[in-house]
């Protein structure tokens, strides 16, 4: 008998989408925003300049890269087309970050909660980025002298990968035995963390995400 195929959720984003052109001179990239997100409200110029107190001249200048308008001007146009004020700059071409680490160089760290006998690598770090968003990639070695603990619970998402060894995970009031390939992917304020080291030693990637404005 044939198996029914599970439905999957649509998912939004395409990852071989070719980027959006960048533009190169920073007015233009931002009168190109201010005039997508006016359109995307259905607007006309003349109720943008009624809601901001800009004269429909002045507009049309910033929409058409003409005039550089201040930081003032930007944040009453954010304000009428509710929209963050570095939405404007998202088409500006300029240097994104990037972490190359090779091979034994990820840094060895303690994390809030490290126990004895868990070795934490953090794989790499940006900061605060365009994307609103903050990623922690670490490896995570367990070994014979690893403890056993209380769960974490923090805020964001969190991506475990197994690599090596076996691990009875827990998360709320479920556990996981985690193999070589297996992976668990979950909301982290949910208490998680290992119960049983099965098969030393462990090694897991973990990945945790979370806003820019709050820390796990």
């Amino acid at each position: 008998m044939p198996k029914t195929k599970t439905a999957q959720p649509a998912l939004n984003q395409n990852p071989h989408r070719v980027s959006e052109k960048r533009e190169k001179v920073l007015e233009v990239a931002i009168g190109r925003e201010v005039r997508a997100f006016r359109r995307q409200k259905n607007m006309m110029v003349a109720e943008l300049a009624q809601q901001t107190g800009l004269s429909i001249g002045m507009l049309s200048k910033i929409e058409n890269g003409i005039t550089s308008p201040s930081l003032t001007t930007l944040q009453t146009l954010a304000n009428a087309l509710s929209v963050p004020l570095t939405a404007f700059f998202r088409r500006f071409e300029e240097n994104r970050g990037v972490v190359h680490v090779k091979s034994g160089e990820a840094v060895e760290m303690d994390r809030a909660g490290t126990r004895a006998g868990h070795q934490y690598n953090l794989l790499g770090h940006l900061g605060s980025n365009s994307s609103g968003v903050m990623v922690e990639p670490y490896m995570i070695t367990l070994t014979t002298e690893s403890d056993v603990f209380p769960t974490f619970q923090h805020d964001g998402i969190e991506l475990l990968y197994m690599l090596e060894g076996e691990v009875d995970y827990r998360h709320g009031n479920q556990v996981f035995l985690l193999k070589p390939g297996d992976s668990l992917f979950f909301d982290a304020d949910a208490p998680h963390g290992p119960e049983k080291l099965t098969k030393l030693p462990a090694r897991y990637l973990s990945v945790i995400t979370y806003p820019q404005s709050s820390k796990p």
